[in-house]
């Protein structure tokens, strides 16, 4: 009596292999959130991210639509769960130099919080050379600026241009720093320089209307 043939060592390996699981999106967007955050948009390639999430690039494309697709998610989520909140910090019940202080300094603390992603994920966004995702971070960084100026106007409507664009470039500067690898101490002191030039100005134009 003739035995049944036993299977192969690469058949056994085909029977227990088993599916592959669906790519997760959401995950893939973490992982290319961190690496955007850490290098910038235009030193991260397509063979990079695809090794990184564990795919090919036509899974790429199929999931986000391009790498610009991919970021502007990666951009949504950064927004969403990490970005300074200047709208929990510019409120209505407090003094106009002390909120735009404290925006600055709780900027520095966020931008150097992480040893590898440093700064400003969409301040450092809007200066990519590549122009598709220079206009995605303008677009958020567009909506800060008006948040801040609209906050500003309130008590200084008509100063409240040039205020929100000294604000503006100041964190730019902060970002920047930050991503230059000036440590937590040295920006807040800039920080610190920078509010109290703003609380100067305030106190400056105030006189003025007065005299």
């Amino acid at each position: 009596m003739k035995s049944k043939p036993s299977k192969s060592g690469a058949d056994e390996r085909v029977a227990e292999r088993s599916p592959r699981r669906p790519f997760d999106r959401e995950a893939g967007v973490a992982v290319a959130k961190d690496l955007f955050h850490e290098r910038g948009y235009d030193a991260v390639g397509v063979a990079e991210l695809t090794r990184a999430l564990g795919i090919n690039p036509p899974s790429l494309y199929a999931a986000y639509g391009n790498k610009a697709g991919l970021y502007e998610r990666c951009l949504e989520i950064y927004v969403a769960e990490a970005n300074l909140p200047a709208d929990k910090i510019l409120t209505p019940d407090r003094p106009l130099s002390e909120a735009i202080d404290d925006l600055l300094r709780q900027a520095v603390r966020l931008y150097t919080k992480s040893k590898a992603k440093r700064g400003c994920m969409v301040a450092e966004g809007m200066r990519a050379d590549d122009p598709q995702a220079r206009q995605l971070a303008n677009a958020y960084g567009d909506a800060a600026a008006d948040f801040i100026e609209g906050y500003i106007k309130r008590s200084q409507p008509h100063q409240a241009r040039k205020l929100a664009d000294y604000v503006v470039t100041t964190l730019q500067g902060l970002s920047a720093g930050a991503r230059a690898g000036r440590s937590r101490a040295r920006l807040l002191a800039v920080a610190e320089l920078a509010g109290q030039a703003f609380e100067t100005f305030l106190h400056t134009s105030d006189e003025s209307k007065n005299a």
